[in-house]
């Protein structure tokens, strides 16, 4: 690895720093729901499974007692 200058550091994160593409407001708006959306999905389903493992191990430990 290169040993470089404090100067040419700064020159080069300079450049990188001058390539990022940051995402349009729409971009964001869209993504930003579509999490929400995944998270209430993700939500629903484990609740979804917690309850039915419930109801299956209720009814298994009633018949055992």
């Amino acid at each position: 690895m290169a040993v470089t200058n404090p100067l040419q550091f700064a020159q080069q994160v300079r450049a990188e720093v001058a390539k990022i593409v940051w995402p349009s407001r729409r971009e964001t708006v869209i993504t930003t729901g579509m999490v929400f959306v995944m998270a209430f999905l993700f939500a629903v389903f484990f609740f979804t499974i917690d309850q039915v493992t419930q109801l299956i191990l209720s009814t298994i430990l009633s018949m055992a007692a």
